[in-house]
């Protein structure tokens, strides 16, 4: 197949915690986290342009194209490399904005990975995650392409292996801002760092969790819902929840509880990005 017929998947991530263990000088945030990728996310088609333009096909409703991380993965990519060829970005949105599952980021490392390829750049993946750290903390974790355990502001990555699991994720209908969870006077700043050897499935919490439940209830009903199957936690800074099954079959049930207010999907969870596999 010639790349530039393919399909470029974007996958989603959860974290399976999420501590806050302090705050640097210049006010970033010291996290400790563990991302794993799911089976379900947004998907980028790119087509060539003759006259050097990058061009967004598909632009967000209220998103100016020209602040899209992906368009802004682009520019950044060709700023970097020198690259010279225009790109027309088809990206097919299934992930919700201000939902902490990645969307953007996902998006933006897809993009980064895609015309590093395609464009012929010829860049490794430390040299793509400095480009994509400067678009969003997230942005390497996709670009790294493991389940790992994320430390600093959450681009030193130690690898580790979860369990094979379904997740059942609810998206809750609220957009919630990751800066107003971080500048919250509530929020915990100081929980006890560990080293990632110690970490195991199950352990710790999302300290975003009770800043977004307290601004957002929406989220707290959501949780409140998911945790009658097991330890419900909050994705990233929110808005969306999930829950862990050991099978396909048990997560599909629930998802057929869901009242009719609510929506959310099911997912297997994958250790490694698709896009490594290419």
């Amino acid at each position: 197949m010639n790349d530039w017929d393919r399909d470029w998947p974007a996958p989603a991530k959860i974290n399976l915690f999420l501590h806050v263990v302090g705050r640097r000088s210049d006010g970033y945030h010291l996290l400790q986290t563990v991302f794993r990728f799911l089976d379900f996310g947004d998907n980028l088609r790119c087509e060539p342009r003759g006259d050097g333009r990058i061009v967004l096909a598909t632009p967000l409703p209220g998103v100016p194209p020209e602040t899209d991380l992906v368009v802004r993965a682009a520019q950044a990519l060709r700023a970097a490399t020198g690259a010279g060829a225009g790109v027309t970005l088809h990206l097919e949105k299934r992930l919700p904005m201000g939902g902490g599952l990645g969307g953007g980021s996902s998006d933006a490392a897809t993009t980064l990975m895609a015309l590093n390829r395609l464009w012929r750049t010829g860049l490794g993946s430390p040299g793509l995650q400095r480009i994509g750290l400067a678009l969003g903390a997230d942005v390497p974790v996709f670009i790294h392409g493991l389940a790992t355990f994320a430390e600093g502001v959450g681009e030193h990555f130690t690898d580790v292996g979860p369990p094979p699991a379904w997740y059942l994720v609810l998206v809750p209908g609220v957009a919630v801002p990751t800066q107003e969870i971080f500048r919250s006077p509530t929020l915990r700043r100081d929980t006890p760092a560990i080293a990632p050897a110690d970490w195991h499935p199950g352990f710790g919490h999302n300290d975003l969790e009770a800043v977004a439940c307290a601004l957002y209830p929406e989220v707290a009903r959501h949780l409140e819902w998911l945790g009658q199957y097991g330890d419900a936690r909050m994705s990233g800074s929110g808005a969306c929840c999930f829950v862990e099954f050991a099978g396909e079959s048990a997560a599909r049930m629930a998802l057929a509880a869901l009242p009719a207010e609510m929506r959310g999907f099911v997912a297997a969870g994958m250790d490694r990005h698709p896009l490594l596999l290419i």
